[in-house]
């Protein structure tokens, strides 16, 4: 975010008497092509020019590094990685330097990549869904946003506990279902409702 928004934002909410309210850090924002799916479909591509002024060059992790430890200090609770896929090792270094919850948005380029794929039968839709969100998870997102939360949500709950807490599936599911054990998911649908609520 921009130096010294999350500061402003948590004295604007202790003032108030939200001390409790998390603030979720979009420190690691990156200029990506992966946008595109949900800029057409929302009409919200730039009339001109582009968002690399204020988005992170994709070649540059040590700048969503330095941003990540300036939200941090300007009071941010949780941080967002954004898109998932192509920043793991962003999500993997965010999770070795700080103990906060990490976010990671997996963008409609990335969904859009396996549904493509998946409808022209090059690829199975399930695993390929549930191993790029166990490679989030495994890179240490604790939350993960994606257009596939509701068919992860169905596969979870198709998953039992063993008594050591790893899942132990039901039915004809993948098993990489596992890999997705003890993450959130938040489906982009529910982010703007849920901020209302």
């Amino acid at each position: 975010m921009m130096d010294g928004r999350v500061a402003a934002i948590r004295k604007a909410l202790d003032a108030e008497g939200f001390t409790n309210t998390p603030i979720l850090s979009y420190a690691a924002k990156y200029a990506s092509v992966f946008y595109g799916p949900f800029r057409d479909a929302a009409e919200s591509a730039p009339q001109f020019g582009d968002r690399r002024s204020y988005q992170m060059d994709p070649a540059n992790g040590r700048e969503a590094l330095r941003e990540i430890e300036l939200d941090l200090e300007e009071g941010a609770d949780m941080i967002m990685v954004k898109p998932a896929l192509p920043y793991l090792d962003i999500i993997r270094q965010a999770r070795d330097r700080w103990d906060v919850p990490i976010a990671a948005y997996q963008v409609s380029g990335e969904f859009s990549m396996i549904e493509a794929a998946a409808r022209n039968g090059w690829i199975d839709r399930e695993r390929a869904m549930l191993e790029s969100l166990t490679a989030i998870r495994r890179a240490g997102a604790d939350v993960i946003i994606t257009y596939f939360a509701k068919r992860c949500r169905r596969c979870r709950a198709a998953c039992r506990l063993r008594r050591t807490g790893a899942p132990q599936l039901i039915g004809s599911l993948p098993e990489e279902a596992e890999g997705v054990a003890g993450a959130a998911f938040v489906g982009v649908d529910e982010l703007v409702p849920a901020a209302l609520a």
